[in-house]
């Protein structure tokens, strides 16, 4: 008899991507990186769809933002 073995880890050196394709993944990535929708496709746009890439972008895109001082 043969035993099948499952595992459930991921497989090493798997990256996410982000498909813009379809809107209802642009608004889960969007609450996922709490920005709008079209930060994430500018995003997208300026550094491709890895998504690690993309947080990298976004937090960068935050640090930078700074308040105007009135």
């Amino acid at each position: 008899m043969r035993s099948i073995q499952m595992t459930t880890k991921p497989k090493a050196g798997r990256k996410e991507r982000i498909d813009l394709s379809y809107d209802y993944a642009v608004c889960a990535w969007a609450r996922h990186f709490n920005v709008s929708e079209k930060k994430v496709k500018e995003a997208v746009a300026a550094v491709g769809d890895d998504a690690d890439r993309v947080r990298e972008h976004l937090q960068h895109a935050r640090s930078s933002e700074r308040p105007s001082s009135h």
